[in-house]
């Protein structure tokens, strides 16, 4: 197919520094080992493993265990005291032991550091409760959905049970979305930002329908030489992988199904242009859009299945620069033209999480474009989802197949609402992708192009997080913007930089600043922060021929957002370039 084709309401700054929790800890030497990996926060336990050495009186007689495990638990645990009863011992020789009350993450943990303290004792561990996995009803799942639940799958089935997206958004920036039984309950008010009247097809401008009237077009239409083009449908088929409706007995499965869709709508006859994709990536993620009401659902992932030819520009860039610091991730299709990720935008712009296609095989579609841009790989071959009927016109709600990194990029969105479900706190952007790319499905072989780390995997993605297993995120000392923006006269230059954090910037954060002018001496130069606060720079124009940095004292700021540089001149003054600022936060 062609590729141009709460969490609610939760905005969080963008934060780049994550703890690592380790799943296996050492105890002392000569100590056990704790093996802290069936532990979760928020829940509670009262069942262990307890495994001693061989060789040991304890291994040897069940009689010296029971007395062992009593002394390990006569210290209290939380403050308060507890009883460690003996059930039985294991056919491997384990014994399983369970408390007179349910500990929390904590308590468990300090529990079974001071069994592992005993330099009897090999190894404790969580007597964890293990279950089926979810089989949903939906006819269609077990014959079709290969991408679910098949060997070369995202193993959404074995997420389902720990994740399904409950209390996240996720906005389809696409062709909207037509009526189907199997969306519509998981479907929140969206928004057409269509101005093109022709591509639109709606009889009218932008306005709060994001309903898809369809993006068919007669030969002739879309320049010379086009042929006629019936309606793709293409909105309703990414929403059903995101979130189609499960275990209701009809048709498909999605992959967060418990999450809701927000349709957002730029593609329409002959595709659709670049500022209104722009303006919908900034209404989805919680910001303003000038005309349009403000959006009560704000997404925390974006999934856009669309894209062109061309390098990252300065105006898409910014967009998600700005999308990211709202705490918005963002997945995109790599493109479908067995080409360079590097040369199709938005996929090759810093930030997002670009998106390869594979086969049921697990081997590169041979459409898929491929590359250091690309992130990760998954399922776009073969993609059954919700469709219409329509030829040109909405008609009735069907399914159907599909090809293309399009129904790829839909399979990531749902993982990064299912992962956002468990969290604890938000994930940041930066995290959500170190996370997917961590955990992806090693290829079985070597695809025959670079398309990012494997295939998405749901359950591992959830279980990193529900064990807050999270991927170190280098927190950079400083952060620049290489993108020249030209000014002239009294109107403003304004280049963003978004900062990782946490953390507050420093007493002596260094602002460097590259301008082009002829009378530098007349500007004036304004920093704001991510909260909005405004810092009126002294005058460095000495600074630019010589490198010397502003030096200001930001240490009641956050760093972590987006921080902007405004230059003016004085009217009707030459024109000029901010070539390039950068913060260092020492």
């Amino acid at each position: 197919m062609s590729f141009v084709a709460n969490r609610r309401m939760r905005l969080h700054a963008l934060s780049f520094a994550t703890a690592i929790a380790v799943s296996a800890i050492a105890a002392p030497a000569m100590a056990g080992k704790v093996d802290l990996s069936g532990l979760g926060s928020g829940q509670t336990y009262d069942r262990f493993i307890v495994g001693y050495r061989s060789g040991t009186p304890e291994q040897k007689n069940i009689a010296i265990a029971k007395e062992t495990l009593a002394r390990a638990s006569a210290a209290q645990v939380g403050g308060k005291a507890i009883a460690l009863n003996h059930l039985r011992r294991m056919g491997i020789g384990s014994d399983v032991v369970r408390v007179d009350r349910k500990l929390d993450k904590a308590e468990a943990e300090s529990l079974m550091r001071q069994i592992a303290a005993d330099p009897d004792v090999e190894y404790v561990q969580v007597d964890s409760r293990v279950q089926a996995f979810m089989t949903p009803n939906d006819p269609y799942y077990q014959s079709y959905q290969w991408d679910m639940h098949g060997t070369y799958g995202i193993r959404a089935d074995h997420a389902w049970d720990a994740a399904n997206g409950a209390g996240v958004v996720v906005a389809v920036i696409d062709t909207g979305i037509t009526d189907h039984p199997d969306l519509n309950a998981n479907v929140l008010p969206g928004y057409d930002f269509i101005d093109d009247a022709f591509i639109a097809n709606d009889g009218n401008g932008r306005d709060g329908d994001a309903s898809d009237p369809g993006d068919g077009y007669a030969a002739g239409q879309c320049g010379a030489g086009s042929t006629l083009k019936n309606s793709s449908w293409h909105g309703t088929h990414v929403a059903g992988t995101v979130a189609a409706v499960t275990n209701n007995a009809l048709g498909v499965a999605g992959v967060a199904h418990g999450a809701k869709l927000v349709p957002v709508r730029v593609l329409g006859r002959c595709g659709g242009n670049i500022s209104d994709v722009l303006d919908a990536m900034v209404w989805a993620s919680g910001g303003i859009v000038p005309g349009a009401p403000i959006n009560t659902n704000p997404a925390e992932v974006i999934n856009m299945s669309l894209g062109a030819p061309g390098s990252c520009n300065q105006a898409v860039q910014t967009t998600i620069y700005g999308v990211l610091g709202r705490g918005t991730t963002i997945v995109v299709a790599a493109g479908n033209d067995n080409a360079s990720a590097s040369g199709y935008f938005p996929g090759n712009c810093n930030g997002v999480i670009s998106v390869a296609s594979t086969t049921k095989t697990g081997a590169r579609s041979d459409f898929s474009n491929f590359g250091n841009k690309i992130d990760v790989a998954a399922p776009g071959s073969g993609i059954i989802s919700t469709l219409n009927a329509g030829l040109t016109s909405p008609a009735a709600p069907t399914y159907g197949k599909k090809d293309g990194t399009s129904m790829s990029s839909p399979h990531v969105a749902g993982v990064v609402a299912l992962m956002q479900s468990v969290a604890p706190s938000p994930l940041t952007p930066m995290q959500v992708e170190a996370v997917i790319k961590a955990t992806a499905t090693p290829f079985s072989t070597a695809p025959s192009q670079l398309i990012g780390t494997g295939i998405v995997n749901a359950q591992a993605a959830v279980d990193g997080v529900l064990n807050n297993i999270l991927p170190t995120v280098p927190l950079p000392a400083s952060v620049s913007s290489q993108t020249p923006v030209a000014f002239q006269g009294a109107t403003a230059a304004v280049s963003p930089i978004v900062a990782p954090g946490p953390g507050n910037a420093s007493t002596n954060t260094e602002i460097f600043v590259s301008i082009s002018h002829p009378a530098t001496n007349t500007l004036q130069l304004k920093l704001i922060s991510p909260d909005g606060s405004v810092y009126t720079l002294p005058n460095p124009y000495s600074s630019f021929s010589t490198g010397q940095p502003i030096v200001l004292n930001l240490l009641g700021e956050q760093r972590a957002g987006t921080w902007k540089l405004q230059v003016t001149g004085p009217a009707n003054s030459a024109p000029g370039t901010l070539a390039s600022w950068g913060m260092t936060f020492n």
